[in-house]
C-alpha cells in the first residue's frame, strides 16, 4: 500500500503529539505513525516507581492542561494516559503499531516504508527522539552466565532481582534512583562518578520557589537563539546531569557503597578502574541510550551519527525535521513541558516551506 501525504511525524509521543498539534492548528494535513500500539506506551514500560522530575503544570503539551495537583511531580503512567487523552482530544491521526524500516528520498518526496506499507510526504519529522537503543557496554557479554543483567529499560521492580548483592552500573539519575529502590531488599553497589545534584528537593517549598526562574533560564536563556545559549550547548551535549531527586546522603543513609566506574569483567564479575572486583548476582545497567538513526537514508548525519540541523531543521534535506534531541534549540528541548515550542517552529516552518512550494508552481499544477 502506498499513500500520498503532505507530512509524516515519525514517533508518536510527546514530542510527535506536539508537532500534529502545531500542524493541525494551521490547516495542515499529516499523519502521525508509532510503534507503540497505544499511545504512551513509551512511557508505560518504564520501571514501575519512575516519576518526573517536574511538577505537573510543566508536564503540560500545548493546547491542555496537565491535570491532577499541579506542584506534584507526575508518576509515569500518569504522562502514558496524559499523552493518550492529548491524541484523542485533538482528534490527531495517529496510525498504530507501525515500525518503520527506512526512510529514503525519491527526487522531490521522502518514502518512508514500513513491511508493504509506503508512505510518500513532502515533508518528514523524525521524531523519535534521543532514547532509541539501549546502551550496554561491549564486555558485559563477558559477565558470568549465572549474573542476571537488565538494562534499566526493562527494569520494572526489585522483584525481578535474584538473591544477592546488586551493582547498579551508572549513577546519573536512572542509576541513583533504581539503586536507592534495589537498597530496601538487596545489598546494593552504585558505579560511576557523581554528577552532583540540584540544589533543591522536587516538591519542597523551595523547590517551588527555584523552580520558576530555573525553566525561564532553561527554556528561554539557555537557547541557540542567543549567545549564552551558543556558549552553553557543546559542553552541555557532553556532560551528565546533576541528580534531580536522590541526593547523596540518601544512598548512604540507605546503605549503598558507592564505586568508581567500572570498565571491565575479570574472571567472569565486573571490575572497577581501581582494580576491584564485586561479586554480585545482579547487574542493572543504568549506561543510557543512543540514537538509533540508521534506519534513515540520507545525507543528514555527521560523523557520529547525529542529525545536522539548525533547531530541528535539516538544511541538506529540505523537508525533513527532527525533534525530541537533548538541546535540539534549549536546555528544555528534551522535556516534556519544552518540546512545545520547538514543535510550533518546526510545523510553522513546515507551513511556510509549503505556501513557497506552491508559489513557485506553475498555475496550471496548481488548479491540478
Amino acid at each position: 500500500m502506498s499513500r500520498q501525504l503532505e507530512t509524516v511525524i515519525v514517533g508518536g509521543g510527546q514530542a510527535g503529539l506536539a508537532v500534529g498539534y502545531h500542524l493541525a492548528q494551521l490547516g495542515r494535513s499529516f499523519l502521525i505513525l508509532d510503534e507503540n500500539e497505544r499511545t504512551g506506551d513509551s512511557w508505560r514500560t518504564r520501571w514501575d516507581s519512575l516519576r518526573l522530575f517536574t511538577p505537573a503544570y510543566l508536564n503540560a503539551l500545548p493546547g491542555l492542561r496537565f491535570p491532577g495537583p499541579q506542584h506534584r511531580p507526575s508518576t509515569k503512567d500518569e504522562m502514558a494516559d496524559y499523552l493518550e487523552a492529548y491524541a484523542t482530544r485533538f482528534d490527531l491521526p495517529v496510525h498504530r503499531g507501525l515500525r518503520i524500516d527506512s526512510v529514503t528520498r525519491r527526487t522531490d518526496r521522502f518514502v518512508v516504508s514500513s513491511g508493504q506499507d509506503r508512505f510518500e510526504a513532502g515533508n518528514v519529522v523524525l521524531a523519535t527522539g534521543g532514547y532509541q537503543t539501549a546502551f550496554v557496554p561491549d564486555f558485559a557479554g563477558e559477565l558470568d552466565t549465572g549474573i542476571l543483567q537488565l538494562h534499566s529499560s526493562d527494569y520494572r521492580r526489585p522483584s525481578q532481582l535474584l538473591d544477592g548483592d546488586v551493582l547498579v552500573v551508572g549513577a546519573a539519575n536512572s542509576g541513583a534512583e533504581i539503586a536507592l529502590e534495589a537498597s530496601a531488599t538487596h545489598r546494593t553497589w552504585l558505579s560511576g562518578r557523581h554528577p552532583g545534584s540540584e540544589p533543591t528537593r522536587p516538591g519542597t517549598v523551595v523547590d517551588q520557589l527555584f523552580t520558576p526562574p530555573f525553566w525561564f533560564f532553561i527554556s528561554r536563556v539557555a537557547s541557540v537563539t542567543n549567545p549564552i545559549g551558543r556558549r552553553l550547548r557543546p559542553k552541555m551535549l557532553n556532560e551528565t546531569l546533576p541528580l534531580g531527586r536522590v541526593k547523596p546522603e540518601d544512598l548512604d543513609a540507605a546503605g549503598v557503597v558507592r564505586l568508581p566506574r567500572t570498565i571491565a569483567v575479570k574472571d567472569g564479575a565486573p571490575a572497577m578502574e581501581d582494580g576491584r572486583v564485586v561479586d554480585v548476582a545482579n547487574v542493572l545497567w543504568c549506561t543510557g541510550y543512543r540514537p538509533a538513526f540508521d534506519w534513515v537514508h540520507l545525507d543528514a548525519f555527521d560523523g557520529a551519527g547525529q542529525p545536522l540541523h539548525d533547531r530541528g531543521v535539516v538544511a541538506t534535506q529540505p523537508g525533513l525535521y527532527v525533534i525530541g534531541l537533548f538541546f535540539l534549540a534549549t536546555l528544555a528541548s528534551s522535556l516534556v513541558g519544552g518540546v512545545g515550542r520547538d514543535a510550533e517552529y518546526i510545523a510553522r516552518h513546515i507551513a511556510a516551506r509549503d505556501a513557497g512550494l506552491r508559489h513557485d508552481q506553475p498555475a496550471s499544477a496548481q488548479s491540478g
